[in-house]
């Protein structure tokens, strides 16, 4: 774990590694510098056999708020051609923690939202300090789903709920009655929480842990999970690649009047919130 980060951090804990996402001043959105280093660090702690658990977490008083709107409306990437490579990154990146050898835990303060929902979706366990909220907003300002992880972990009545209303504010215990999170701590026991599922799990042999991680996995892949969110983001790099009205307007918005202007058009679209 020699590498230095700028938009992470990487801590060796026994044996368990952390890593931090580290962009607290914008709520540790993800933007692709991010994204690549994620993976320069998950390649390193792979190779690292001291290691037996991994927990990701955000600095500050967020998780993450999702990708980098921000990034992407200085970018601009338009059509299929752009977008194709881009949303690539972000879907591999969070399965990466779907797919990593060693169990991954998600230790959730504060916004936890779209990609960064879908991130700790794809963790094996996910913990929640009390301030924490979950969301999926992407339909709302006309974007995509990048993983619909969802369905699999909620069951389809519910996802649709959460996606098709774009739900941003899901409380911690709400996420954990309908099978988002695992469990609901105090937002000062948070990281003592996770590091105790992560130590626990790191004395057990690491081979059957594995092993036994693939075989749970293979529960959902052998009913077609992965060909599934393939299909569906192949579907969202067509939304993406078409751009949707809403999101024009969105982005436009965001570039002549600021992001919270932009936001605020979002939301101002909708009568009322549905309890």
């Amino acid at each position: 774990m020699a590498a230095r980060f700028k938009t992470i951090a990487v801590e060796r804990i026994g044996r368990v590694a952390r890593l931090t996402l580290a962009r607290p001043e914008r709520a540790n959105a993800i933007n692709q510098a991010m994204l690549g280093e994620i993976r320069t660090a998950l390649d390193e702690i792979e190779q690292d056999a001291e290691v037996r658990a991994l927990i990701v977490t955000g600095a500050g008083a967020a998780f993450s708020s999702g990708f980098d709107l921000k990034e992407q409306m200085e970018r601009r990437p338009t059509g299929v051609e752009a977008w194709g490579p881009l949303l690539r990154k972000d879907f591999d990146t969070i399965m990466r923690f779907w797919h990593f050898p060693r169990p991954t835990i998600a230790a959730v303060r504060g916004p936890c939202l779209a990609g960064a929902c879908e991130l700790a979706l794809a963790c094996d366990i996910t913990i929640a300090s009390q301030d924490a909220f979950f969301g999926e907003p992407e339909l709302k300002f006309g974007a995509g789903i990048v993983a619909m992880i969802l369905p699999w972990v909620v069951g389809p009545k519910v996802a649709k709920e959460i996606i098709l209303l774009g739900e941003d504010r899901i409380p911690a215990a709400r996420a954990r009655d309908i099978g988002m999170i695992n469990r609901v701590v105090a937002a000062e026991e948070l990281e003592g929480a996770a590091l105790a599922v992560a130590e626990h799990i790191a004395a057990i042999d690491p081979n059957l842990v594995k092993e036994t991680k693939r075989a749970i996995n293979r529960a959902f892949e052998a009913r077609h999970m992965l060909e599934a969110l393939e299909e569906a983001l192949a579907i969202d790099l067509a939304v993406e690649g078409a751009g949707s009205p809403d999101k024009l307007q969105f982005m436009e918005i965001a570039r002549r009047d600021g992001l919270k202007a932009a936001l605020a058009w979002r939301d101002a679209r909708f009568p009322s919130r549905i309890s």
